[in-house]
Parts: structure tokens; C-alpha cells; sequence
């Protein structure tokens, strides 16, 4: 059978995104933050935050750490970790909750000084960042996970430009992670049902409109069956049908 990238995940039986270990919280964080715009700075900081502190580490392992996370870095206001001294450091070093790693822990602050020195040269971090996607999200259409790419070219300009104004663990890949959580990009697989609420159309692919419109045909038909019992069975006939039209 046509291999395709639906992976329903919680009671409501909608396709999403099939990422590893979907619980609930993977699934509310999915449903309802990944991929969405983000344009207020505190929120835009916190990102920062906690995609540099996923180095290395899975992101549902930072996601049950956020609210130790927001505790311990002041609500994820800048300008308080800015001010952030060597006691708070190793008061951090400490802390439980979060991942204490001191190398992190001090690129967090180095962040947040930096963050401010950014939205004192261009009024808020917001219009600084989003220059690297001029100022829109960038609408991909992938079909499977290992299409989705871990660097871009613009999150190689991205994380060229924060380490010469001073941040910390912003190689090229963290930057695109960070770009997907905050919607720079829609990185939804056009299968999942948040992919078209983020602005995507299967057409975005734009290699062969016939094709195109027999995805959307497959993955409406999907849609429609989502509910029922046959559900999976009625996707995958559907899936298949769209690719045999490919």
C-alpha cells in the first residue's frame, strides 16, 4: 500500500502531523502553537529561550518543563534576565525543573542582553526577525516527515546574523526551529488538518496543478471520513487513489 504521512493522534481521530510520542500535551502544543505567528516580543523571547535549551534534547522534553521554564527566567521578560547576575546563575544551576546546563543557562542571558540591544536598533525584536521571511510566513507543502528540511537558507542568514549581535546557541538548525514554532514557516504536512488553518494549499507545491488538485480532492475525502469508524481505511483509499492520478 501507498505509504502516506497521516497519523491521527488523540480521541478526535483528525490527521496530523505524525511526530514521535504524540501525548496530549504534544498534541495541544501542536493543535494550538506550532506553526502559528507569533509577533509579541515576550513571546518571541521565550521561543528563544527554550529552543536553545532543547539542544541536544527532544522538545517534548522542554515542552514539560515550560512552566518551570517561565518560573525561573521571569516570566520570560528580557529585560528582568538581562539583569540576571552569577547568584541567579547558580540559583538556576539548581533548579530542578529546568535543564541545568550552565553553558545554556549563560547563553539564556547573553540572549536576553542581546534581545534588548536588537529591539533598542530596530524598535522591537518582532520587526528584526521577521525581516529573514520578509515579513511573511513561508508556506511549505511537504507530504512526509523527512521531506521537512533542518536548515534553510534562511535559517543559515538567520543564525549568521544573531551570533555576530552576540547570541548563543543559534546555530543554523535551532533558527529554523524556532522559525516553525513561531509560523516564520507552515511546516504542517499538507495531510495534517492544521496545515490548511496555517494558510496552506496543497497547491503551494506548484509542480503540477493536476496532481495538486487530486491531492486535495484525497485529502478532503479523508477529512470527511475522519469521524467515522472507517476513518483510516477511507484515507488510506483515498490517499492511494491521488497517487495512482500522480
Amino acid at each position: 500500500m501507498h505509504r502516506h504521512p497521516h497519523a491521527p493522534a488523540g480521541r478526535d481521530g483528525r490527521p496530523r502531523c505524525p511526530w514521535r510520542g504524540m501525548d496530549d500535551l504534544y498534541i495541544a502544543y501542536h493543535d494550538q502553537e506550532w506553526g502559528v505567528p507569533v509577533h509579541d516580543d515576550r513571546r518571541l523571547f521565550e521561543f528563544l529561550i527554550l529552543e536553545g535549551a532543547q539542544a541536544g534534547l527532544s522538545w517534548r522534553t522542554i515542552l514539560g518543563r515550560r512552566d518551570a521554564y517561565r518560573r525561573a527566567f521571569a516570566g520570560f521578560d528580557p529585560e528582568q534576565v538581562a539583569r540576571f547576575d552569577e547568584a541567579h546563575v547558580a540559583a538556576l544551576m539548581a533548579d530542578p525543573g529546568i535543564i541545568r546546563n550552565r553553558a545554556k543557562i549563560e547563553a539564556a542571558v547573553a540572549n536576553a542582553r542581546a534581545f534588548l540591544a536588537v529591539m533598542e536598533a530596530f524598535g522591537t525584536f518582532d520587526a528584526y526577525i521577521w525581516r529573514f521571511v520578509d515579513g511573511r510566513p513561508r508556506i511549505n507543502a511537504w507530504r512526509r516527515l523527512e521531506e521537512v528540511p533542518d536548515t534553510t537558507p534562511e535559517s543559515e542568514a538567520m543564525s549568521r546574523d544573531l551570533r555576530r549581535r552576540g547570541f548563543r546557541f543559534v546555530g543554523p538548525t535551532i533558527c529554523y526551529a524556532f522559525m516553525q514554532a513561531v509560523g516564520m514557516v507552515n511546516d504542517h504536512l499538507v495531510s495534517c488538518f492544521r496545515y490548511r488553518e496555517l494558510g496552506g494549499t496543497v497547491g503551494d507545491a506548484g509542480a503540477d496543478p493536476e496532481r495538486d488538485a487530486a491531492w486535495d480532492a484525497a485529502w478532503d475525502a479523508a477529512w470527511d471520513a475522519a469521524g467515522d469508524a472507517a476513518g483510516d481505511a477511507a484515507w488510506d483509499a483515498a490517499w492511494d487513489r491521488a497517487a495512482d492520478t500522480g
